[in-house]
């Protein structure tokens, strides 16, 4: 049937998650259509199961097996909606590959994203997580986020305004926002290029690939560059990319800190707060390279956890937990996990 989600059985997850970690599922749903996401609905009601939604799985560690019907929005598409003003509206299925997204953007000549090159996983995922790197979030640039409200089966639309857009965070990770499965997102990108260089890091890449005078094209280049360097590629050594969110604390305990250990990198934040690197705390703890059977933490960047091989998802939580607290112990700062965690009791 057309309107029939692709189902599967007792399905394993494991090439279905960016770490690797071997976990299965009661039912896994494929999903092409709106029609069939909501097929997957109805059944997961009938047969009393909870809806996990994996998308391109590259933000998520599974701790255990899910007792739940995993499903997989596949919906594609892209649609330019025209220009108003200095903005290029564009409308991008949840389905569609994000670092794809973000490529086919600068070839149509609408700008802002290239900061967010290679960046892991599907276009629906992003406003989740709000995505950001190298000075850009995804809430600059979003209209709106489509989405099926799980409770009622009807397609919604949130304005910007009301996703709760915050630090690698937004309505649609928190409980209130959870019976709402994206299929699509609209963007507003600048018609001319507005660059965003200030980042440590970009400048010096540009400098080092000969570039005076940057392009989109070039930054989303350099950054490819800069990605794929620092960070473990998730085919080759199973990661989620940063694990940790970078704390935000009050602007005293930063300036404390800082006189501390005056190498702490710290960033201006909201007013009366800074936000600290999680991965220079870690490092400092003497983690970066600590492994724990299979779970361990990367050699060359202490924010990334790491699947060596037949690490299970309850395995890298442990680690992170035990992170968590040496950081806390050491510093009185609190971190947060990045991912998801399904599959928690």
């Amino acid at each position: 049937m057309h309107g029939a989600a692709e189902l599967t059985a007792e399905a394993d997850l494991s090439a279905l998650n960016s770490f690797g970690v071997r976990a299965s599922a009661a039912w896994l749903a494929r999903a092409g259509t709106e029609a069939q996401l909501l097929d997957a609905l109805d059944r997961a009601a009938q047969w009393q199961l909870p809806v996990q939604v994996l998308g391109g799985g590259s933000n998520v560690l599974i701790v255990d097996d899910l007792d739940a019907l995993v499903l997989l929005p596949q919906l594609r598409g892209i649609e330019w909606l025209g220009a108003a003003g200095n903005r290029t509206h564009v409308r991008a299925a949840a389905g569609e590959n994000w670092h794809a997204f973000v490529a086919a953007t600068l070839a149509a000549g609408a700008f802002g994203l290239e900061n967010l090159a290679l960046i892991p996983g599907h276009v629906g995922a992003a406003p989740i997580q709000n995505i950001g790197a190298y000075g850009v979030e995804l809430a600059q640039f979003v209209v709106a986020v489509e989405a099926i409200d799980q409770r009622s089966g009807l397609a919604c639309r949130i304005e910007a305004r009301d996703c709760g857009f915050a630090y690698r965070d937004s309505l649609f990770k928190r409980p209130e926002g959870a019976h709402l499965l994206i299929t699509a997102v609209e963007f507003a990108l600048h018609s001319t290029p507005e660059l965003v260089l200030g980042y440590a890091g970009v400048n010096e890449e540009l400098y080092a690939r000969g570039v005076d005078h940057p392009t989109p094209q070039a930054i989303f280049d350099a950054v490819v560059a800069i990605r794929q360097r620092k960070l473990p590629d998730p085919a080759v050594l199973g990661n989620a990319g940063s694990f940790f969110k970078n704390p935000w604390v009050p602007r005293q305990t930063a300036e404390d800190l800082k006189q501390r250990y005056p190498e702490l990198p710290v960033y201006p934040a909201n007013p009366g707060a800074s936000k600290l690197a999680a991965g220079w705390l870690i490092d400092a703890c003497g983690w970066r390279g600590h492994r724990e059977g299979d779970a361990g933490v990367h050699q060359q960047h202490a924010l990334v956890l790491v699947n060596h091989g037949h690490a299970r998802g309850a395995d890298i939580l442990r680690l992170a937990q035990r992170i968590q607290a040496d950081v806390e112990a050491r510093f009185g700062v609190e971190l947060e996990i990045e991912p998801r965690l399904l599959g928690m009791q």
